[in-house]
């Protein structure tokens, strides 16, 4: 009766003036759904909902081994059942939805539930005044006063004794040295450090677990050791082991993020301290009855005191990016050109920000590759205009330019136009790499390379770029061959080879002559 009462609704609010889209969401249905119903008369609705009674479903046959699949493993979902029956019967074609429908009626009719693994917590005591703080990470979409939208990062502090609160906001994603200018800055609000941090495995401070030793990020294990900080890293997959601060982290984004109109970094910093005295660190807590405030006046005399200040001029503060095959690197939803060619697999570049531009390197502290202003939209493109091709220049012309550097011009003519013959849609890319295999060799070099390639009937600037490489390893052969300053190879055999240098001694012919005489004959 459930098709019946929903075709009855769906002629209600068509008659009350509703349209198709309204009637769908309101209904909770597709659109082709409410089409098909109003394309039915009453009498028509009847008779198709008495035959899909009598109708035999397509997964009746598989019926018994669905039962018992959901009778031995009361937790599997539709999506791991269909999986399974894919597996097994390779030539069944049904969809998700269906098996999903099917699954519904079996629990109903066997009585089968779905269960969950459910998780046994423990109420556990608060550790003692200072031995501990909890670290995490979070991010919030906020609204500016001009309807964009703009992405906050933030990271929060909270001693688990008192429920004392820091929190840290960036509109930027945050670096290793980002996290470590944050816990100065937390510690310098708590007046202490705490003996024991406990943290998420969050990519800018932990590389990897291996079996249960921590390999930090380098910049972060420098900084553990001259903090002399004892950490301790919740497993993966398991925030309730660091409960406190996930419970900030929510509070954060639900109650004083959450509607709020980001205006400028300053005035939001300004409205989350506020909010902390106010809220975060000045209502009762849920938990322990009692004022965070008012319980950090007592736990702060046990923190560890900091003795030194920390200077952070040894921590990289640059982010790293994956370069895209179209020699592009993304940043906040948007693609920012490299130059042509920095493309190669695995190639990773470093970048800096502030307010208004994104610097990129190749290294670390090598020269700028490209210098662009921040697009505050969503998936643009910045691109300048040196990093592409030179389109401006005619293949003819190029070819010339590149000819100019054979001795026999009207040869290279010949072997660039067989390539524009050849590659006609990709002329532009063979001539770049004669180009780059012409680059800083001996002009012989190329002329020898360009006859042995039309000796051949070679017809690819990649092979020409193989011969020039070839013919600079065997002239480095032959010049090493002729060098006679080098010490001379022994044989393999220990054999001494002075001997092959020396001469045997010879006697004159009227020796033999003088033995020779009375002899018969």
């Amino acid at each position: 009766m459930e098709k019946w009462h929903v075709y009855m609704d769906i002629y209600q609010l068509k008659q009350q003036g509703f349209k198709i889209r309204r009637i769908a969401r309101k209904l909770g249905i597709s659109r082709t759904t409410v089409y098909k119903y109003l394309e039915k008369s009453p009498e028509e609705m009847g008779e198709w909902m008495a035959s899909t009674q009598t109708r035999r479903k397509k997964l009746d046959p598989y019926e018994m081994l669905i039962q018992t699949w959901l009778s031995e493993h009361p937790d599997l979902s539709a999506s791991q059942i269909h999986d399974w029956l894919l597996e097994r019967y390779t030539d069944l074609k049904v969809g998700e939805s269906t098996v999903r429908l099917f699954v519904n009626e079996l629990r109903e009719k066997y009585n089968i539930p779905k269960t969950e693994a459910m998780r046994d917590y423990q109420g556990l005591q608060d550790p003692p005044m200072g031995q501990q703080a909890q670290v995490d990470f979070g991010h919030t979409v906020q609204k500016t006063p001009d309807g964009k939208e703009v992405k906050l990062t933030f990271i929060t502090f909270v001693l688990s004794h008192s429920r004392y609160k820091f929190v840290k906001w960036l509109d930027r994603p945050l670096t290793t040295k980002d996290v470590i200018d944050c816990h100065e800055q937390a510690f310098h609000a708590f007046g202490g450090i705490p003996y024991e941090i406990v943290y998420d495995q969050d990519a800018l401070i932990v590389v990897s677990e291996n079996a249960g030793d921590l390999i930090l990020t380098e910049a972060f294990q420098a900084y553990r050791e001259e903090r002399k900080l004892t950490m301790y890293v919740c497993r993966k997959a398991d925030p309730e082991s660091k409960g406190k601060v996930e419970n900030v982290v929510k509070f954060v984004k639900g109650n004083f993020a959450k509607n709020r109109i980001f205006g400028t970094l300053d005035r939001w910093k300004e409205q989350s301290d506020a909010w902390l005295e106010r809220t975060g660190n000045g209502k009762v807590h849920n938990t322990t009855k009692k004022r965070p405030v008012e319980v950090f006046a007592l736990e702060k005399q046990h923190l560890r005191p900091v003795t030194t200040k920390l200077t952070l001029s040894r921590v990289d503060s640059s982010i790293t990016r994956t370069v895209r095959k179209d020699n592009t690197i993304l940043y906040q939803s948007n693609r920012y050109s490299v130059p042509l060619g920095t493309y190669r697999q695995n190639k990773i570049v470093y970048i800096q920000t502030d307010d208004h531009s994104l610097v990129i390197r190749e290294h670390q502290e090598g020269p700028v590759i490209a210098n662009h202003s921040i697009s505050h939209g969503k998936g643009k493109l910045i691109q300048d205009s040196q990093h592409t091709r030179d389109r401006t220049k005619g293949i003819a012309a190029y070819m010339a330019t590149i000819a100019e550097k054979f001795e026999d011009k009207e040869k290279a003519m010949t072997f660039l136009e067989a390539l524009h013959k050849k590659y006609p849609r990709y002329i532009r890319d063979q001539l770049q790499l004669m180009s780059k295999a012409l680059k800083e060799i001996e002009p012989t070099i190329g002329d020898e390379a360009l006859h042995m390639c039309m000796q051949q009937g070679i017809e690819s600037a990649t092979e020409f770029g193989d011969v020039v490489q070839y013919i600079k390893r065997q002239r480095q052969v032959d010049h090493a061959a002729l060098d006679h300053t080098k010490e001379p190879v022994k044989p393999l055999n220990g054999r001494e080879t002075s001997v092959d240098d020396t001469k045997p001694q010879t006697r004159d012919v009227s020796d033999y002559l003088a033995l020779l005489e009375g002899a018969s004959v």
